[in-house]
Order: structure tokens, then sequence, then C-alpha cells
């Protein structure tokens, strides 16, 4: 198993250097600011990298964009394709919704990473990851408001994937110092979405 602090170096890299530059184009273009990619399980280093392309339909956000390009650009050949479950791990910039969820189990990938949580994207003027699942999705049965309120939005940990937050796995860096630089790392980040979802909403006028 990787280090968690060589996982979080590794996929910080991979926002700050490659997605962050994708998507400052596409919000330009006025799509929000989602991106994901997929990585080589050996080396950590970005296979396929994806960005929100909501301005030509809802439905392509970053994470079903990533996958369709793995599967169809980045790898039209089935025999030479690395093995989602074995070989790559897949990284979103935030939490995937349900509709990328089902995606990442179908298309086989069983380990994601995520920088911003549902109450990120929510906050951003982004709610209806939560809102969806919460009107869709869960049925209340016996169960009153206050309890569902108390319920998982989804199943983290199972038979298809695991998914984690990295502020989760940022707790598993033993070092003091490198733990602190990393949250230092991820806190600039947050300070450039924010800024890029600006960007995006001041074209929405």
């Amino acid at each position: 198993m990787v280090a968690a602090a060589q996982l979080i170096m590794s996929l910080l890299g991979v926002i700050e250097d490659t997605i962050v530059p994708m998507t400052r184009q596409s919000v330009q273009l006025g799509s929000p600011f989602f991106g994901a990619a997929i990585l080589s399980r050996s080396n950590l280093s970005a296979i396929t990298v994806a960005t929100n392309n909501g301005r030509v339909s809802p439905l392509l956000h970053g994470e079903l964009n990533c996958i369709q390009k793995f599967f169809i650009e980045t790898f039209p050949d089935r025999s030479s394709r690395p093995d989602p479950r074995n070989d790559t791990i897949f990284l979103a910039t935030h939490e995937p919704c349900s509709m990328c969820l089902s995606a990442i189990a179908w298309a086989g990938f069983s380990e994601f990473y995520y920088l911003f949580k549902y109450e990120d994207s929510r906050d951003a003027g982004f709610p209806d990851d939560i809102n969806i699942i919460e009107e869709v999705f869960q049925v209340k049965a016996n169960s009153t408001e206050g309890q569902m309120k108390q319920h998982q939005l989804y199943n983290a940990d199972n038979k298809y994937f695991k998914g984690r937050f990295l502020g989760d796995v940022l707790r598993d860096v033993q070092e003091e110092g490198l733990r602190q630089d990393l949250a230092t790392r991820m806190s600039k980040l947050k300070d450039v979405y924010a800024s890029l979802n600006n960007t995006f909403w001041e074209k929405q006028h």
C-alpha cells in the first residue's frame, strides 16, 4: 500500500499541475470547476485527465468525461488498457455525485480520492449532489426526518470501491512537519478553486 504522504503529494501534484490548468480553460468557456484524473497505481502518474463540460451537456461531469476518455481515447485497444480495478487510482477534485459514483462502479475503479466534500460543493453553489441523493435515493421507511439526516449519504466502502476524502488520508501522515506542509498545499488549492468558482458564476450573469 502506498504511504499516505506519498499518495497525497502525488494526488495534489496532479491537481495543481494538470487539472487546475485545464479547469481554468473550461471555466473560461462556461463550465463548472470540477475535474478528475486516472492515475497509474504503480507510479502515481496521471494517465487520463478531464474536466467538466457542462456547457455541452449537464451529464458531462469531470468524472464521466475522464472515464470516457480513458476507455475511448487513451486506451481504445482493450488489450493494452490498464485494468481499472487493479492498475489505477481514480481522483476527483470534488466528491463524486450519485451519477459519477455509479459510473466509477460500473467502470471497475476500486479506489478513489477527492479534495472537496459535498458540503464544499453545496457552499460553492452546487447543492444537487446532496439534494439528488436525499430526494431520489433515500427511502425514509419508518425513519424520522432527524434520523434520516444522521444517515450517511452513501456507502463509501463497499464491494465495488472505496472512496476517501483527502483530509482523512492526511491524518494518516505521521510526521507533523510534512503533515502541515500538505495541509498548507490543500488550503492553497481551496483558494484556487474558490477563485475558479467566482469566475464561473461571474460568467453566468
